[in-house]
């Protein structure tokens, strides 16, 4: 089972939780998991096509999806789309932003309104929002409160050896796993 996470990382904060999303779905028995940085240029573009989920994750700036990031998702236009050579692969996504709002949903909304144009089925957090009551904390997971995919917020004065917090990569590393079981689930039985 191969589970591939393509990623843009501008500071190394997006780095960072695509590392532990990969170590989440690693967890799963099975799993392959692969690592694409955006940044390298040479996307393969045949592992992609033979992965059973793709996890997209990239920086929100300015309420957006990272302009490399964007790239990719044109370039899977002469590589992918057409053919519809991602139907009915797994999705999801994380992002990571400065600020604790930081407008991620609309960076997580891309990447899923693009995987819904690609034929895929989006899996997204089944966590309910943590840090939302008297008795939470900045320690809980998705204290984000996102549903949609997994969302960090790493200080804009702080390397990446110092943020995100760990509940923001312990949430990232809960999606891959949800991902890779959900690709278990659905992987054909053996003929």
């Amino acid at each position: 089972m191969l589970i591939s996470i393509v990623y843009d990382s501008g500071y190394g904060h997006t780095a960072k939780v695509a590392q532990l999303v990969a170590e989440g779905a690693g967890r799963v028995p099975g799993a392959d998991v692969r690592l694409v940085a955006v940044a390298d240029g040479d996307i393969p573009w045949a592992t992609l096509e033979a992965s059973d989920a793709i996890i997209f994750g990239a920086p929100t700036y300015n309420g957006l999806i990272s302009a490399r990031f964007k790239q990719f998702m044109e370039a899977s236009t002469r590589t992918a789309w057409f053919e519809q050579k991602w139907r009915n692969k797994l999705a999801a996504g994380f992002t990571n932003s400065g600020a604790q709002h930081g407008d991620k949903l609309n960076s997580l909304i891309s990447m899923a309104l693009f995987a819904a144009q690609q034929g895929m089925i989006w899996v997204g957090l089944d966590l309910m929002p943590g840090n939302s009551s008297s008795t939470g904390s900045v320690e809980d997971l998705n204290r984000h409160g996102s549903w949609l995919g997994a969302m960090a917020q790493s200080n804009n004065d702080q390397g990446a050896d110092q943020t995100p917090n760990q509940s923001d990569l312990k949430t990232a590393a809960y999606l891959g796993q949800r991902v890779a079981e959900i690709a278990l689930r659905f992987r054909p039985a053996a003929a």
